[in-house]
């Protein structure tokens, strides 16, 4: 892929970095440059720097401060003087014993509330995925962003300018490069909450998911809802006493009827249904547990439904959901004997322990 850049003739003195944007001719130019400085965290430095842009008759537009270690990072946006240089800047501001960092052209739309900003940008590209690269170049002001294959994306690479390197969660990775600036790890972290943002969103934890099991037959993946509780006990009756009893661990053969809203809608959970038709043919529940980082996992698969790859699913969805709710480990409660939770997890790519605690439990871990 060749990307082409056309710079613009030099404005009068010497330019540091960064691109100008190319003025008809006759016209007046609307110049807008934003520059990052490091400066000590005292009262009354960041005073200075203004009373020097202000000596220079330069306009502050917007202004934001961006923790580092050992000071604070500004980041400054200016409309300069007419003939004033972006070296003449930038001596100003090294003469107030501040670190100059860099100096790019900025948009005067960019000059919106930072968290409205960030919102409208994380509502385009889950309206348009393939919007991802401009969105990240807009939240880093970066030069260049670029989405490529995870094993294509080097993070230990070491180029021109500055880079960095994030995992997209899909087999991708986003490249951001820029010349102007190093990168800071808050600019860093506004990056990875729009990745996971866009990830709950690629797994469409609210809505239903298709299932193809191991013989082709399709399910569906839903929450359950109130207004399931009469498929769900239908589900019960077609289950065989050995089926319930490795669910419930009691012997029953019918559920009671008080049980079915408690199954579908669980305290501090949820459950998850998989559909075939009008027929429900597995129930799991995701339920939270007092430790406040794990959640409880149960599982109930219709006899003539087992062994077709639907428990492991289903797992694999209550983990989703679990990890998006911020849980790192999961729990089952589990027979002497039975692995079929296990092997479920194993075959769901979770990683479960070898053996039962002194509990029965078997710790899953994400």
């Amino acid at each position: 892929m060749e990307i082409r850049r056309a710079r613009a003739p030099q404005r009068q003195g010497a330019v540091l970095g960064g691109w100008l944007e190319e003025v008809p001719e006759g016209a007046v130019p609307t110049v807008t440059w934003r520059l990052r400085i490091r400066m000590e965290d005292h009262p009354g430095a960041l005073a200075r720097v203004a009373i020097r842009l202000a000596d220079l008759e330069c306009n502050i537009l917007g202004f934001s401060v961006l923790p580092v270690p050992g000071g604070v990072l500004d980041e400054i946006v200016i409309r300069p003087a007419a003939g004033l240089t972006k070296a003449h800047v930038a001596r100003a501001i090294r003469d107030e014993g501040c670190e100059w960092l860099g100096i790019t052209d900025a948009a005067v739309e960019e000059l919106v509330d930072g968290s409205t900003a960030s919102l409208a940008t994380a509502s385009r590209v889950v309206a348009d995925p393939g919007a991802l690269a401009d969105a990240v170049r807009r939240l880093l002001s970066a030069d260049m962003v670029t989405v490529v294959p995870a094993a294509e994306a080097n993070p230990a690479r070491t180029e021109n300018g500055h880079r960095v390197v994030f995992e997209a969660g899909d087999g991708r990775s986003v490249v951001a490069r820029r010349m102007w600036a190093p990168f800071v790890q808050l600019e860093s972290s506004r990056v990875e909450a729009l990745l996971g943002l866009l990830g709950v969103v690629r797994e469409n934890l609210a809505g239903q998911i298709a299932m193809t099991c191991d013989d082709g037959a399709a399910v569906v993946l839903r929450q359950g809802q109130p207004r399931d509780a009469g498929a769900v006990c239908d589900l019960h009756g077609r289950c065989s006493m050995s089926t319930l009893y490795h669910r419930y661990h009691t012997g029953m053969r019918t559920v009671p009827r008080r049980w079915l809203h408690r199954l579908l809608l669980p305290p501090r959970g949820l459950s998850v249904l998989a559909v075939c038709g009008r027929d429900v043919v597995a129930l799991g529940q995701l339920v939270a547990l007092p430790e406040g980082d794990s959640a409880e996992v149960s599982l109930l698969v219709e006899d003539a439904w087992q062994g077709n790859g639907l428990g492991s699913g289903l797992l694999n969805r209550l983990a989703v959901i679990a990890r998006a709710r911020g849980y790192r480990e999961l729990s089952a409660l589990c027979l002497p004997g039975e692995d079929g939770v296990r092997r479920a997890a194993l075959r769901a790519g979770l990683r479960p322990a070898d053996t039962l605690d002194a509990n029965g439990v078997l710790r899953i871990s994400m």
